[in-house]
């Protein structure tokens, strides 16, 4: 694709999903909807069992949305695109297979947002800042960013953090919870698909690990009696998968299990 603004490869059972627009992957709706392809071309792959999320170069994972576009473009449409990157972030969120967010470099502004949206978010050391600094254009964080940054933080801590605008370290973020690990500068992309790696078969079973995502993230947005219905229908679900099968006989017969992701 001539305007090809998100980059799509697999490999070994991880997808790769790369917003790709130098030099700092500033999103727009068109890349929106490119990445809305790419989710539901991971969602319905049997082979993708692991998707991981980055962005080009080393110097952004993303500075968010266009601010050239928004400038130009009527409040009606901004009120649309940031309803449609909503709904783009919700898909990924749901979506029953783990998303790894690769933090190569600065995280800000809809670029967290996006990231937030990922399951687990890694970060490379000493890459860039990482924030939500909207309020110092006179608006708030919009896609979905005062929602996540709020359950990953809590209310007071994220109030403070986007109404200072202020952006942070990764080390910073890491001991608030925003991201779970920082890896080395040097092979960082292949430090994060080892990791990856460890969530995809034989060594784990991804169907299991995907209905954890769901069983969570689904969970924990209603009520507790509710959250215990969508545990136990997954769990159903599970019980008639063939990794199950394979994992409980494995038990029983005293071995490694091999686990297909089915």
């Amino acid at each position: 694709m001539a305007n090809a603004l998100i980059r799509y490869t697999v490999a070994d059972g991880i997808a790769t999903i790369t917003m790709d627009d130098p030099p700092a992957n500033t999103y727009t709706h068109e890349m929106m909807r490119q990445m809305d392809d790419a989710i539901l071309q991971e969602r319905f792959d049997d082979k993708v069992h692991v998707i991981v999320l980055t962005g080009a170069g080393e110097k952004f994972f993303s500075a968010g949305a266009n601010i050239r576009m928004l400038t130009e473009v009527t409040p009606q449409f901004k009120y649309y695109f940031c309803l449609h990157a909503n709904e783009t972030l919700n898909r990924l969120e749901q979506t029953p297979k783990l998303v790894i967010g690769a933090l190569n470099g600065h995280t800000v502004g809809g670029g967290l947002e996006i990231a937030m949206a990922a399951d687990i978010r890694v970060a490379r050391k000493e890459a860039g800042k990482i924030g939500l600094p909207e309020v110092t254009l006179g608006v708030l964080p919009g896609t979905g960013g005062t929602q996540r940054l709020g359950r990953l933080v809590g209310k007071a801590k994220a109030i403070e953090l986007m109404a200072t605008g202020q952006t942070y370290s990764f080390e910073e973020a890491l001991e608030w919870g925003i991201i779970s690990h920082i890896f080395p500068r040097d092979n960082f992309m292949s430090q994060v698909y080892d990791y990856a790696r460890q969530f995809a078969p034989p060594g784990k079973a991804s169907k299991a690990v995907g209905r954890i995502k769901r069983s969570v993230q689904s969970g924990c947005e209603v009520p507790f009696s509710e959250g215990l219905a969508i545990e136990r229908e997954l769990q159903q679900q599970l019980f008639m998968s063939s990794d199950a099968k394979e994992g409980l006989a494995a038990y029983v017969e005293k071995r490694v299990p091999q686990f297909t992701g089915l």
